[in-house]
Formats: C-alpha cells, structure tokens, sequence
C-alpha cells in the first residue's frame, strides 16, 4: 500500500505522510481503522523507525490520525464534515508549504497574518 522512494528529493517521512493523507481522503483508510505499527512499517518499507514515527507525529498533529497508548495508531474517528474538509485542507497547505521548502514556524506565521487580515 505505501512506498518509499529513495531516489525521490522528498524526504521518506513526507512520502509516506503524504501517501496517508491521500489514503485516508479518498476513503481507502476508513475511519476507525488501526495502522501497522511503526515497528512493523519501517520493516515492510525498509525504512528506519524513526521516519515513520515521524511520518505519524506529524499526521496526528494535523488530526488525520489519533493514538490511543498501547492500542495503537487509528484513523482519526472526526465525523465532522466541515471537520473533515478542514482537516484536507490543513494537509493540502502543509504539503503546499514543504514543496515550497518552508518551515513550520514560517508556515504558522503566514497561516496567522492570512487569518488575521481575514477578520
């Protein structure tokens, strides 16, 4: 189901971010279900642990995943469709934002000054 590119500029952790965030917005990750553990994923793709750890950090930031201790890395369960599309829409910027090669602090700085001159 994912892969990582060695020879692609993207960093691994994007890469499978990314591939998620696509698996869980056009529905072939349902809501609810659990993902491989990190152990377990970085052993299929041949990765280190920590890029996939990273990989998940970073989805549970943005709300498409949730954690829950010892039972493991679920799709998030937000039914909230406007929710959900801000959910989509807060992932699409972050990828925008890494192509662009932007941090997140720079990225959370121009995101703040748009919602401000937005009041």
């Amino acid at each position: 189901m994912f892969t990582v590119d060695p020879s692609s500029p993207t960093p691994p952790f994007e890469q499978l971010r990314a591939q998620f965030v696509d698996a869980v917005t056009s529905g072939e990750l349902a809501p609810g279900e659990r993902l491989p553990t990190v152990r377990r994923l970085a052993d299929d793709l041949g990765v280190a642990p920590g890029t996939v750890a990273r990989a998940y950090r970073e989805l549970e930031t943005a709300g498409v995943i949730e954690t829950r201790g010892r039972a493991g890395s679920f799709v998030s369960l937000d039914r909230d469709p406007i929710r959900q599309q801000a959910q989509r829409a807060a992932a699409a910027f972050v990828e925008q934002i890494r192509s662009l090669g932007l941090d997140a602090d720079e990225a959370l700085q121009i995101t703040a000054a748009a919602l401000r001159a937005q009041a």
